[in-house]
């Protein structure tokens, strides 16, 4: 669904371990540090992303001369576009009452006969520490409700109420019709064909890596 948030209970979809904002993403003066860093004369520059362990890059390992690295000539951009994505489209969710955490699940749930908190943790981006606070603002909210499943006592479905289907249609459509026009402002049909596509494959490599 919608890929919000600056919330402390969401995880992004790009993280930097030890170069964090409160969002939990490459922070842009993280960015700018990395553009500006050179490593000292004689040095060669290797690549920036190279598979490897986690464990090959200690804290504190001098940095490669990154100017014209062609990675980091996508990472910032990527990055940037991300924020002022999340940036608007916050600022649109909390204006139709909601948080964006609540807003992606009751997203989720639209149009479902209701999941299970796994398969919500599956398909939303709110972390699984966080999601039951989520849940339970939303039941006390009226929005959703926990039904036991009849056979498997043990397991819950989150349903959306009457109140939360309504809540449903009207802000995702809200929402919707909000964000659109910024991405047709900027991209044509073949465009978002090849970013699609693209960005799937970057997600894809940085999972595998994961």
């Amino acid at each position: 669904m919608v890929q919000q948030r600056p919330s402390s209970e969401h995880i992004p979809i790009v993280r930097a371990p030890g170069a964090r904002d409160h969002a939990g993403v490459v922070p842009a003066h993280f960015i700018v540090r990395v553009l500006r860093a050179r490593r000292a004369p004689g040095h060669s520059s290797p690549h920036l992303l190279t598979l490897r362990s986690s464990a090959d890059y200690p804290l504190g390992m001098e940095l490669p001369d990154l100017k014209d690295d062609p990675y980091l000539k996508v990472l910032r951009p990527l990055v940037e576009a991300y924020l002022a994505f999340e940036l608007t489209a916050s600022r649109h969710i909390k204006s139709l009452r909601l948080t964006p955490s609540q807003f992606d699940v009751i997203a989720t749930l639209g149009d479902t006969d209701g999941l299970t908190c796994s398969e919500l943790s599956a398909h939303t981006l709110v972390t699984k520490g966080t999601l039951t606070g989520v849940l339970d603002r939303l039941v006390a909210k009226g929005l959703i409700r926990r039904d036991s499943v009849k056979d498997d006592r043990r397991c819950v479905k989150i349903r959306l109420t009457e109140k939360g289907d309504t809540m449903f249609r009207n802000t995702f459509a809200a929402h919707i019709a909000f964000i659109k026009p910024f991405f047709e402002r900027a991209l044509n049909q073949k465009d978002i064909d090849v970013a699609r596509t693209l960005l799937l494959r970057l997600r894809d490599s940085f999972q595998q890596e994961g």
